[in-house]
């Protein structure tokens, strides 16, 4: 119903910044919660953003908080990444996520994902 595409990884010196961005396909884009995971070498993968379907609502994980920030654009069906200040711990592969949302405050963090993009590789150097 959804398809995810990621673009906007890359390298990166420590202390830089990337936008990383997520085109989703279909016309009820406004109708999906959206968020950011990622996954280091060797990791398991984990929660990075969340953002309501409204765009109003957002949350982050505690090793980002101050240095990253989501959005969306519902009339475009995108989702972006702004990632400040980027530590070599930041490194990993990004993914976009979906899920479908009753409310605003239907959340991938809380309520699970439906949808995976396929990921965008962010590579921070020191």
């Amino acid at each position: 119903q959804v398809q995810l595409v990621e673009s906007g990884g890359g390298l990166v010196q420590a202390g830089g910044s990337l936008r990383l961005s997520c085109a989703a396909s279909g016309r009820t884009f406004s109708n999906y919660a959206m968020g950011w995971f990622r996954q280091a070498p060797g990791k398991e993968r984990e929660f990075v953003a969340a953002i309501s379907r409204s765009g109003i609502a957002t949350y982050f994980a505690d090793s980002v908080k101050g240095r990253f920030t989501v959005s969306r654009d519902n009339a475009k069906n995108t989702v972006a990444l702004e990632m400040n200040s980027l530590k070599p711990d930041d490194t990993a592969v990004y993914y976009c996520a979906a899920r479908w949302a009753t409310s605003d405050y239907s959340s991938v963090y809380t309520g699970g994902v439906d949808f995976w993009g396929r990921g965008t590789l962010v590579t921070v150097s020191s």
